[in-house]
């Protein structure tokens, strides 16, 4: 999978498109993504030993398809991959070649 935890994303398709956010979790064996307050939903959590019923909203999983990097421009891109000179495996931006910023996101 080409995504990571933190990119910056922009949704391409679905009920959420055009909104910009960042990735949350990701699924490699289902190809999915978990974005930052996009695709939500409700879930109703019925009253138990004396906590009231609430109304709870997460986010969905949207499938790899559905979402595009944020490239330095500020538009949709795609990710490549590309040797450094020091063997290292570095993703790039297929429009502008330049190197993807790394994020230093916590993983759950």
């Amino acid at each position: 999978m080409k995504f990571k935890v933190g990119d910056k994303v922009i949704i391409t398709g679905g009920k959420d498109k055009g909104k910009k956010s960042e990735i949350v979790a990701i699924d490699a064996l289902k190809e999915t993504v978990v974005v930052k307050d996009v695709n939500m939903y409700s879930k109703h959590v019925k009253p138990f030993n004396g906590r009231p019923g609430e109304k709870i909203r997460k986010e969905r999983a949207l499938p790899t398809a559905n979402v595009a990097i944020i490239n330095d421009k500020e538009q949709p891109d795609r990710i490549g991959y590309t040797i450094a000179k020091d063997n290292t495996k570095v993703r790039i931006f297929k429009k502008t070649g330049n190197p993807v910023p790394e994020v230093n996101a916590k993983k759950k």
